[in-house]
């Protein structure tokens, strides 16, 4: 007995020995644990301070060294609704834009950013993926950004842990290498990396996937991609996804990949007053360009988008400090022609030491234009909005010049850097490169006679000099029959501009970048009478809606009043209408400052005809009878 049990006085040692070892083995996962919360804490607190740095200054499509805008400051709520399908649009998006702006008080569920991932009432089902649409320059990049700096500042999303922002702009230089998703991450935020951090499982994390239509990765859902895994739930099931895209792109991935689709509208008419307020701290001077920009519907509708809103801006604060009781521009073309101009006028301050009353274009800025403007057509036709080097090149672009391009017109045409220091280049806004692409296509005609939009190109010297009146005339013509045969209206907004740009009261604000000026007004006459032509000819209704925007900016609005004097009146008589005649019915019911809440159809016409035409007008209301 006194073998087997030891005495009291070993057994009490022994149980002070085990009291030790548990002591230390809980001072020991203590200190582990600690130390591990420390790293994680301190890995995130680098890394919202990296997301703040990152996203609390925005810049408006500008690059101001020195002077950037707080974006809390500047920050303007955008009318976000949830609901729609992952359904491809490929219509243009002004014409898209023209459509959503008119409904009034549209019925659809609105949403806030902050709340994106949160079940809506009666939803069971967790919502993991969020797709965003929006056409170009509408916000869905701010809104990223805001949602991004919102959760590093702490105000919403606290139960997320990390959110992780990617531009697909950046991905696109990955296309050679083949990383994981840890690899991935590690890479674009390197602290992470530092911290050791090699799983992802145990915490909250957000994704963002920002301008999926700027892709250039195969999207292959049938091949164990990182981000068709991603997307498909494979990899880190409980990761939260959100995708941007401009409506077009929103096919590329598969519906049922999707929980819910919201859709960024812009701004609303309040929400465009009071961007325009915070912009102008003036108050007579924010309500002068509020009331101007009512004036002009095409300017009005355009003002959706908050880019157009901030070329608008920087256009009517020159011209309103340089031309004292001068007119405001009232047509698209005349607001870019002005935005060149103010870009101009900025770099030869800048960068020329010029006082701002000399001469624009120097040979140097002539150069730059017309090459940004070569570009800006060959990317357009073949769809692109960013371009890579190769692009560049193909163009004829020196990757060093486009740097310069970039540096000097900082606010037309922007440098991006990517993740391996690769450049990626755009223009401010899809308008901008479209009405580069007019001005190119223009240029081209009058120096050469070549006809960029036609597969036969003149071969008698008399077209090369293009001394030939009739040569011009069908150079425009020409023009209206290719947008029109568009079948989703990509070209509506270039032929606008390229209209626009045959006015010779448009050619003489660019004198001396243009070294020569066409159009008589005996052209512009015979175009306005082919337009007309074509507006009787055209079944589709929205296609007449933008001949009716081409007349805007050719100054012709005589179809329009007529009709207008008839509906004020009291006259308009329904039964003799021609196609054209009620095309300019529907242009007028679309421009009117009324709301289209509910709209009679029965008060104007039963027939097919009718129905047709104003097609457009039943799209844009809440209610049609």
């Amino acid at each position: 007995s006194d073998s087997f049990f030891t005495s009291k006085h070993d057994l009490m040692d022994l149980y002070h020995s085990y009291s030790f070892l548990f002591q230390l083995l809980e001072e020991n996962i203590v200190t582990f644990v600690k130390k591990d919360r420390e790293e994680f804490l301190k890995i995130t607190l680098n890394f919202l301070r990296r997301m703040k740095r990152k996203f609390q200054c925005l810049f408006e499509g500008i690059s101001k060294p020195g002077n950037p805008t707080l974006l809390n400051q500047i920050y303007t709520e955008l009318y976000i609704t949830e609901g729609g399908t992952g359904e491809v649009s490929d219509e243009h998006e002004v014409r898209q834009m023209e459509t959503t702006s008119r409904k009034p008080d549209r019925p659809e569920t609105t949403i806030r950013q902050e709340d994106l991932f949160k079940a809506s009432p009666g939803r069971d089902e967790p919502i993991r993926t969020v797709m965003t649409k929006g056409v170009a320059g509408i916000g869905k990049t701010v809104l990223t950004q805001k949602f991004t700096l919102d959760w590093a500042e702490d105000k919403a999303n606290q139960d997320i842990h990390f959110t992780f922002p990617f531009t697909f702009r950046e991905l696109n230089v990955l296309k050679e290498k083949k990383l994981s998703l840890v690899e991935l991450v590690h890479h674009f935020f390197t602290e992470t990396k530092e911290a050791g951090i090699c799983r992802f499982e145990e915490f909250q994390v957000v994704f963002i996937f920002d301008g999926l239509d700027e892709c250039r990765l195969p999207l292959d859902f049938h091949n164990t991609e990182i981000l068709t895994d991603v997307t498909e739930g494979k990899l880190l099931p409980s990761a939260r996804l959100w995708i941007t895209t401009r409506p077009a792109a929103a096919n590329q991935i598969p519906p049922e990949c999707v929980d819910m689709v919201t859709e960024v509208r812009g701004f609303t008419d309040p929400q465009k007053e009071e961007y325009f307020r915070k912009r102008f701290r003036d108050e007579d001077q924010a309500s002068r360009i509020i009331s101007h920009i009512k004036t002009s519907r095409s300017l009005h509708i355009m003002c959706h988008i908050p880019v157009f809103c901030w070329i608008t801006a920087t256009v009517l604060e020159d011209v309103l400090k340089t031309r004292e009781g001068g007119e405001l521009p009232k047509t698209l073309t005349q607001m870019y022609i002005y935005f060149l101009v103010v870009q101009t006028k900025l770099k030869s301050i800048k960068y020329d030491g010029g006082s701002g009353t000399d001469p624009l274009w120097s040979p140097e800025t002539r150069k730059m234009i017309e090459s940004l403007g070569k570009l800006a057509f060959d990317q357009l036709q073949k769809g692109n909005l960013i371009f890579y080097e190769s692009d560049l090149t193909e163009c004829g672009i020196d990757i060093r010049a486009a740097s310069v391009y970039s540096g000097v017109f900082t606010q037309i045409f922007i440098e991006e850097r990517g993740l391996y220091q690769d450049k990626v280049f755009c223009f401010v806004h899809l308008s901008v490169q479209e009405f580069l692409a007019a001005f190119h296509v223009h240029l081209t005609f009058i120096k050469s006679g070549v006809n960029l939009l036609s597969e036969e190109q003149p071969t008698s010297q008399k077209s090369k000099t293009r001394k030939d009146d009739s040569a011009e005339t069908q150079f425009y013509q020409r023009a209206v029959d290719k947008a029109l045969q568009s079948p989703n209206g990509h070209l509506d907004l270039f032929l606008r501009f390229l209209l626009g740009l045959s006015l010779q009261t448009n050619q003489i604000l660019l004198r001396g970048l243009l070294t020569q000026t066409g159009s008589g007004s005996e052209t512009n006459q015979e175009t306005v009478q082919y337009i007309k032509k074509k507006v009787e000819e055209t079944p589709s209704a929205e296609k007449s809606i933008n001949l009716f925007h081409c007349l805007n900016e050719l100054n012709d609005r005589s179809l329009v009043e007529k009709i207008q004097q008839s509906l004020s009146s009291g006259s308009l008589s329904t039964d003799k209408l021609s196609p054209a005649q009620w095309s300019a019915l529907g242009f007028i019911l679309l421009s009117s400052e009324k709301d289209l809440d509910v709209f009679d159809l029965k008060k104007y016409s039963a027939s097919e005809e009718a129905l047709l035409r104003l097609l457009p007008v039943v799209k844009a209301s809440n209610k049609a009878l």
